[in-house]
Order: structure tokens, then C-alpha cells, then sequence
């Protein structure tokens, strides 16, 4: 949204590559409030998601864009974005409840899996996907978020390299 209205903005396009070139397995974002997490995570989302694959105008002239390399993978991975940066509830039962609605959008905007041939028979007919849709208990939700979480990444790997 920056860069389609042009605002201003500073490129930290950089934090991609060194990101990228880390090859860390897990990455850990500390900063202090204010200080450019989401939108960090936003502009890795907008690079890799090929929801975006159609979009490599989004970083043209930023630093990013002047290494072939990355120009080539930019919008060719499935990518999951989650943000607590509006999860402001004012109790722990809130907060877990807000969670599981964040984690039931993903879901949502994934549901297409369901009917595709990356889940097996059996995975469809078990809980391997957690309908959010028809559950309103909170505990019940929050089962659901822990064992059908660990699906979602390796389904959208597979629906995107089929």
C-alpha cells in the first residue's frame, strides 16, 4: 500500500536478503513498539507470496530488485502471514479467543486444499483441518489450532509445487 500510493518510504528491502541468505530455521524479530515488525513482515509476505507473483513492480528501483536472483524467486512460495499486532484483548480466555479466529481466517482463505488433491482421503475425513466455521467452544477451537496447525504449511508447500 506504500509504494501503490506513493509515500514515503525507506527501503529495507536488505532485510530480505540477509534473511533469505541466513537460511535460518527459525528467525526471532525483537523491536520495540513502533518500530517496523509488521510492516518488516508484510514486505516478506508482498516478496515470496504468490499471492503477489503478478506484482514484482511493488520493488522495482528498491535495493531487492537489483540482484536477478531474487527478482527469480519474488511471488513462488506459498506464505502464511500471522500477525498479533492488533490483539489487544484485556483477558488471557480473549486473547486465546482472537488467536483462533486469526489462525480460522487462514484457514478460511485456505480452504480451497480441502478439495484439492493435497490432502489424502483420510486426512480430509479426520481433523487434519480444523473447520473453524462450525465450532464456537473456545477450548475445543484451540485443540482444533494446535493439531491442525502443523498442516497447513506442508499442504500449501505441495498444492504449490504440484
Amino acid at each position: 500500500e506504500l509504494r501503490e500510493k506513493d509515500c514515503f518510504y525507506v527501503d529495507k528491502t536488505d532485510f530480505i536478503r540477509e534473511w533469505w541468505d541466513s537460511k535460518d530455521s527459525v528467525t526471532l524479530i525483537t523491536r520495540p513498539r513502533r518500530f517496523g515488525k509488521t510492516l518488516n513482515m508484510s514486505m516478506l509476505e508482498s516478496f515470496f507470496s504468490v499471492d503477489y507473483a503478478t506484482r514484482g513492480d511493488l520493488f522495482e528501483g528498491l535495493s531487492i530488485w537489483e540482484d536477478e536472483n531474487y527478482r527469480a524467486i519474488q511471488g513462488t512460495y506459498p506464505v502464511i502471514f500471522l500477525s498479533f499486532a492488533r490483539v489487544k484483548e484485556p483477558d488471557y480466555l480473549s486473547v486465546k479467543q482472537r488467536i483462533c479466529r486469526l489462525i480460522a481466517e487462514i484457514y478460511n482463505r485456505h480452504w480451497y486444499l480441502v478439495e484439492s488433491d493435497a490432502l489424502k482421503e483420510n486426512e480430509k475425513a479426520g481433523e487434519s483441518i480444523y473447520d473453524l466455521r462450525e465450532h464456537y467452544d473456545i477450548e475445543a477451537e484451540y485443540r482444533g489450532m494446535i493439531k491442525s496447525a502443523k498442516y497447513i504449511s506442508p499442504l500449501l508447500y505441495e498444492q504449490n509445487t504440484t
